[in-house]
């Protein structure tokens, strides 16, 4: 299985769209960078045909540590929660 990176993204760009490779590579840095910021500011990112990113505001819980058994507070915490969009899925089984 392959993994997709930053410059491979730039450069499936670069081919599309018919830019160059600096201009590409901008393009995608941008791109995440204003994703990345709209997160951090609290609102939804929805990409059609993808799906939505969001973060969730998990509460302080009651957890276990696996290898001693003991309780432990889990402290909260914000995560980055991605919901894929009913096309994405379709694609996705599809595939």
């Amino acid at each position: 299985m392959a993994t997709i990176t930053r410059a491979d993204l730039a450069e499936s760009v670069r081919q599309t769209a018919g830019l160059s490779g600096a201009e590409s590579y901008k393009l995608v840095d941008l791109f995440f960078a204003e994703v990345s910021e709209s997160l951090v500011r609290g609102e939804e990112v929805k990409i059609l045909g993808l799906g939505t990113f969001k973060i969730l505001e998990k509460k302080e819980r009651m957890g276990r540590n696996p290898r001693t058994g003991e309780s432990a507070i889990i402290s909260a915490r914000k995560t980055i929660s991605f919901r894929p969009s009913a096309e994405f899925r379709s694609k996705v089984a599809n595939a």
